[in-house]
């Protein structure tokens, strides 16, 4: 440990005491500073004195069960829980895992697991410093992690993201195209225990139905045609770290038991294989669609739902913060300056132009205009060369697709997609927006209808 960080200071709640003794003494090796109690009423008056870091709790007290200080705020923030138990309740301990319990030690104690369980601690209250850093740094320059935003439709979003990023708890992002869903995703990732590890993201939407199983899960070789090798899923190659499940509804409904078996024991079986493949993945998922309205079309099962939705998060879209608007686009023209080494700067006017609009395609469209102006700009970038084929305030396409009775739906989709085009005149960014789907899922079906030409 550091010798700049601050000592972590522990209250140890437990009835015996000779447990108690020889505990504070390895605590105390470890560097932190440990106060005892052995009962549930001395430890409630001790938090009303002081604040601590965490709780190690023994689950049987004299007064009461240990589970009762779980939550408690010591001046208004609850410190990390650790449950003691014996190895006959362990039942009790993973109970107390699901109500927002950090880890939980056996007895007697076994040193490895505390140590791991104590460096966990660390990070855990390390992260937490870390976001109340970036808190304000969001007042002073209106960025959160990877978000850039200050407005009060945001500061919701920013107070979710501190409080679910340093645990382990599945989270479904919702809100519009574009909103930013997988930029929330990378930054609950980046301001979690699991930020040195992979950030695999997948969109449900873009693998083709017959491959989307190999892709998650894996596949043996020789488990179906065209399978000459093992293939490791997305599942394995997180292991330790975050899978974010793009599109979620478009996953098709038998996979989607399959999935919710692997949330809940989680281990997988390669396509073609019966042996289970053990992994530690967290799992983030975001939709476009009303969950409600999704699980009635038969879109998303109900029970993944509720596993997914341990922790819903929904983002404004744009139109909702106009005030960070003028922030973003200045933040995307910085980017493209960096990356290109040019000094291109916004025309006077342009940004509160540029507040003034619609955005119906949320921040993806802002960030799509904003590139489009860059390009077109020798130095100022002009608000009206972010305008995109299909005008804020324009009307929708009027023309009339013909579609055969009888066509897949599949093939339905492909002519829609490429009539869009044809009237966004080949700009795929508005066709995205017209389309409801975001830019990266067409290029994917652009890609899928390319290899089938060949």
């Amino acid at each position: 440990m550091s010798t700049s960080s601050p000592a972590l200071t522990l209250l140890l709640l437990d009835d015996d005491d000779a447990f108690r003794t020889s505990l504070v003494a390895l605590l105390s090796r470890q560097g932190f500073e440990v106060v005892e109690a052995a009962s549930l009423k001395a430890a409630r008056s001790l938090m009303k004195e002081r604040a601590f870091d965490a709780l190690l709790v023994d689950q049987q007290l004299p007064d009461g069960q240990g589970k009762e200080l779980l939550g408690v705020p010591v001046d208004g923030v609850a410190p990390e829980f650790v449950f003691i138990t014996g190895t006959a309740t362990v039942g009790a301990a993973v109970e107390a895992l699901k109500e927002g319990a950090m880890d939980y030690l056996t007895k007697p104690i076994d040193p490895a697991k505390l140590e791991s369980t104590l460096a966990n601690l660390r990070r855990t209250r390390a992260l937490k410093r870390e976001l109340v850093d970036l808190r304000d740094e969001v007042r002073a320059r209106g960025k959160f992690g990877s978000i850039v935003g200050r407005s009060s439709a945001m500061q919701p979003v920013f107070d979710l993201i501190q409080r679910v990023a340093p645990t382990d708890a599945s989270v479904l992002i919702q809100g519009e195209s574009g909103t930013g869903k997988e930029v929330v995703a990378d930054t609950i990732h980046a301001l979690s225990r699991r930020n040195e590890k992979a950030l695999l993201p997948v969109n449900c939407g873009a693998i083709p139905e017959n491959l989307i199983e190999s892709e998650l899960f894996g596949h043996e070789r020789g488990s179906f045609t065209g399978a000459d090798r093992q293939h490791r899923g997305f599942f394995e190659r997180a292991d330790g770290g975050t899978l974010f499940l793009d599109e979620i509804t478009e996953m098709p409904a038998q996979l989607q038991v399959k999935l919710l078996r692997v949330l809940e024991t989680g281990i997988v079986h390669r396509v073609g294989s019966n042996t289970p493949v053990r992994t530690d993945v967290r799992v983030l998922a975001a939709t476009n669609r009303v969950p409600d309205d999704a699980i009635k079309q038969g879109k998303l099962r109900e029970d993944l739902y509720f596993r997914l939705a341990v922790f819903p998060m929904q983002l404004p879209p744009l139109r909702e913060r106009k005030g960070d608007v003028a922030l973003l686009a200045q933040s995307f023209l910085h980017a493209l300056n960096e990356r290109h080494q040019t000094d291109k700067r916004w025309q006077p006017g342009a940004l509160d132009d540029l507040a003034g609009r619609e955005w119906r395609g949320n921040v993806r469209e802002l960030k799509n205009g904003v590139q489009r102006a860059y390009i077109l700009a020798d130095d100022l970038l002009r608000a009206e060369d972010t305008t995109s084929a299909r005008p804020s305030g324009a009307a929708a396409p009027t023309g009339s697709l013909a579609i055969q009775v009888g066509a897949s739906i599949a093939a339905v989709e492909r002519e829609l997609i490429f009539a869009t085009l044809d009237h966004t005149k080949g700009d795929k960014a508005a066709a995205a927006v017209i389309l409801g789907i975001s830019l990266k899922t067409l290029y994917n079906r652009l890609n899928v209808y390319d290899a089938a030409k060949s």
